[in-house]
């Protein structure tokens, strides 16, 4: 009994040291905070934030409470320059805007799919400068878009809302006259197919 009730005061004890001691940044979340803007005010890409507190961050980032501390980077490890992707971004944007090829930009953002058709609005890449970035455990770090996220590259243009209303449609009342030239008298109007 006495084991069972030092190692429960101990676990707790050491968890911290190790965190402590690998850990080289944290942050302590606040109310409305999602990954992806604590990454992008404190210099972490999307991946790494998430490699680094895998078990304790869920892959869509939906579990964060507010006063938890977590870890933004572990010691030499740690990306030194991030990228907040907007709309219109592909891997190959990214890659020339910043003079990265596509080998460092997959191996710094491994959550990034091999079309790269999987980059969204928001979403904080690595793309290089400091220390290593995290390495994939062996198991591999799972990053899922937010549910609320906007795809960024051209081939997702046609579901980017462009305003928060829902548009309304209106059907017209009465039926336009037909032409007066008379080259259109013979077509029918479109409530007659």
């Amino acid at each position: 009994m006495f084991t069972k009730a030092v190692v429960a005061l101990f676990l707790p004890l050491l968890a911290q040291s190790v965190f402590a001691a690998q850990c080289s940044r944290t942050y302590v979340v606040k109310e409305g905070d999602i990954c992806d803007s604590i990454s992008a005010a404190n210099n972490v890409s999307t991946y790494q934030l998430a490699a680094v507190n895998q078990g304790t961050i869920d892959s869509t980032c939906n579990n964060l409470v507010p006063g938890e501390t977590i870890c933004l980077a572990q010691s030499g490890q740690d990306c030194g320059h991030v990228y907040v992707v907007a709309l219109g971004d592909t891997c190959d944007v990214v890659g020339t805007k910043f003079g990265i090829n596509s080998t460092v930009l997959y191996q710094n953002n491994p959550q990034i799919n091999q079309d790269c058709t999987n980059l969204y609005i928001g979403e904080v890449l690595c793309i290089g400068g400091g220390s290593n970035p995290p390495s994939p455990p062996p198991a591999g770090v799972k990053v899922q878009p937010p549910s609320t996220a906007i795809p960024a590259g051209p081939w997702a243009t046609g579901v980017h809302p462009t305003s928060s209303t829902t548009p309304s449609y209106t059907t017209p009342t009465t039926s336009p006259s037909p032409s007066s030239n008379g080259e259109d008298d013979n077509l029918p109007w479109c409530d007659e197919l």
